[in-house]
């Protein structure tokens, strides 16, 4: 009997307690797309009830990290990484230096650069941290609407503005853009902008509500991890991650929190 291996992909990311978001989302989106996910968790976030739904932000520490990674990358052969919530300078050395230890073919950056359970010194300085240690070694990167602008330096207000930030973010890091517009740019689509240098491409669905969807852009950016890993070229990978995160979006979960969670089965519902 023939057997066929999936091809591996590997989520550096927090979990989200409600399931949401973060490593959980990432590894419903391998399953849903084909791809066998491993994770090493780099926090545990946890929303507040009694605190209007904000974040409670626990650190994993370090040699923790180092460790779920030292086991991960001996049982393993991985060419394909996500980056997810790092949260911690201390975290983002830990996982440059992993990263550094091997080859990749692909390095996808979801750049969480601001988690509201965090004091702001700390934030900024974790923000610092990746922009220095991580970003110079992704191969694909999927900003949203404030990271764009934190990236690129400028304010974003209309699609000609990121198209320019996306630009502007694949000129500083050598990376794969995908610059997300969402729901949050006026009009009746939502937006997102991709960039490799020398194609420029919009993509462009129509809005599924106006309000933004937990879980949203961790499932963009490991849905195209996993078409990446699975051979897809960067712009293929971004026209399916699109497609398959708007029906994500399409079919979301509700819950008693103040916002709906993405469904990463929604495609395969909408395609019965």
């Amino acid at each position: 009997m023939d057997k066929r291996t999936p091809g591996i992909t590997l989520t550096i990311a927090g979990t989200e307690a409600t399931g949401g978001a973060g490593a959980q989302a990432d590894l419903r989106t391998f399953q849903e797309l084909g791809t066998y996910g491993v994770a090493a968790v780099t926090c545990i976030v946890s929303f507040n009830p009694e605190d209007n739904w904000n974040h409670r932000f626990v650190p994993v520490d370090a040699q923790v990290i180092a460790d779920q990674l030292e086991a991960i990358l001996a049982c393993h052969e991985l060419d394909t990484v996500k980056i997810g919530m790092l949260g911690t300078p201390q975290t983002i050395d830990t996982v440059a230096k992993a990263l550094k230890s091997q080859p990749w073919r692909n390095i996808m950056l979801d750049p969480v650069l601001i988690c509201k359970g965090q004091e702001p010194g700390a934030a900024l300085d974790t923000d610092q941290a990746l922009k220095t240690q991580i970003l110079p070694l992704a191969t694909f990167v999927t900003p949203n609407h404030f990271e764009a602008e934190s990236l690129s330096g400028m304010e974003i207000h209309t699609m000609e503005d990121l198209k320019e930030a996306a630009k502007r973010i694949h000129e500083m890091s050598g990376a794969v853009v995908l610059a997300k517009g969402g729901v949050r740019l006026e009009g009746a689509d939502a937006v997102d902008v991709y960039y490799d240098g020398v194609s420029l491409e919009v993509l462009s669905v129509p809005k599924v509500g106006e309000v933004a969807v937990s879980g949203a852009g961790c499932t963009l950016a490991a849905a195209v991890t996993a078409e990446l890993a699975k051979g897809a070229t960067p712009l293929e990978a971004a026209r399916t991650a699109k497609a398959f995160v708007t029906e994500g979006i399409r079919n979301r979960v509700a819950s008693n929190a103040p916002f709906d969670a993405v469904w990463q089965g929604g495609a395969a519902t909408a395609r019965a």
